[in-house]
């Protein structure tokens, strides 16, 4: 069994000078210190301290066998999206991030499956840039899951995802820049709240603006963290769209129904939780997802799916890698 993470950031190594092009956006760059140990920074500012598997393929590699994963989809962290900048300098960042992801994933081309990102302000310059990607080589995009107050279901972003799905590249969307954050300024709470009601939000919004209808079915379109809370409160969205004109008027089908429209990663942590995501998407739409190499993500790869109760041997093994082996298209891995 081939063991594959779809979920897996990098950060290659970026100078203070050379994060300038996002001028007044952020500046995402990476100090690196003697002891092997780095900061993320984001301008002069202090923003995550990390470890060298972040920007050292070497290491990762070495991590990957240590963990059992074969495989990972390589994502940039999303602080590097640059989606506050200007977008001709935010497509030019974009280039070079993608080129420095390239050159990381060349360390072992059969295990490291390098993600592009994109100027997701500029949708037309965005699919551009995922034409270039393919042809250079990149196997899926990695997006936020909105930019600014644009959510998915916007109409020139279901250009941008139709034009993903004709040339063939899966897309991995991460929610980022979370709603509600000068609320939950504590305990890293807009991680642990705002990221999956980011999430949900998402989903729901694409569903009951009749996105789906509107968007190719060939498509291969993932959310980050399980989908957020979108599992849990399905019930509760299908329950409004039946009993109430307001949420069903722009969605023909009741929420339920869409879950074959999209795959999730398995990063919840529990084993019941993920035997309820999994009861809700089918085993065929959940994918191993660890957000390594970061604390917040699964410290041991797959050993929620491992744990979760009455899954079959032949559902672990989809979830632990055929399924990202049929969203990836196979190929090299």
């Amino acid at each position: 069994m081939t063991v594959i993470d779809v979920h897996a950031h990098v950060f290659p190594v970026i100078s203070r000078d050379e994060s300038t092009v996002l001028r007044g956006a952020g500046e995402p760059w990476l100090r690196v210190h003697a002891d092997g140990t780095g900061m993320m920074m984001s301008g002069d500012e202090e923003f995550r301290p990390v470890g060298a598997a972040l920007w050292d393929p070497a290491r990762r590699l070495a991590e990957m066998d240590t963990l059992g994963v074969d495989v990972q989809a390589v994502s940039s962290t999303p602080l590097m999206f640059g989606y506050a900048a200007e977008p001709a300098r935010a497509a030019d960042w974009c280039e070079m991030v993608n080129e420095r992801i390239l050159d990381y994933c060349s360390h072992a081309p059969d295990r490291l499956l390098p993600l592009c990102q994109v100027p997701l302000q500029d949708p037309e310059v965005s699919a551009e840039m995922v034409s270039k990607a393919a042809a250079a080589g990149h196997r899926g995009v990695h997006i936020g899951n909105h930019v600014g107050d644009r959510y998915l279901d916007d109409g020139a972003l279901h250009e941008f995802l139709n034009h993903c799905a004709h040339v063939g590249l899966p897309v991995l969307v991460h929610p980022w820049d979370m709603l509600g954050a000068d609320r939950m300024r504590r305990h890293m709470l807009s991680w642990l709240v705002g990221m999956p009601a980011e999430t949900h939000l998402s989903i729901l919004g694409m569903i009951l603006s009749g996105a789906f209808e509107r968007i190719s079915q060939s498509l291969k379109l993932c959310f980050c963290h399980g989908g957020g809370s979108f599992a849990y409160l399905l019930g509760r969205a299908d329950n409004a769209w039946h009993n109430r004109d307001l949420v069903r008027a722009d969605s023909p089908r009741p929420p339920s129904e869409y879950v074959s429209r999209f795959y999730v990663d398995s990063a919840v942590f529990d084993p019941r939780a993920l035997r309820l995501l999994i009861d809700v998407m089918g085993a065929d739409r959940v994918m191993l997802g660890t957000d390594y190499p970061f604390p917040l993500g699964e410290l041991e790869p797959g050993s929620a799916v491992r744990a979760c109760p009455g899954l079959s041997d032949a559902d672990t093994e989809r979830i632990l890698g055929g399924n990202a082996r049929d969203f990836f298209g196979g190929g090299a891995f």
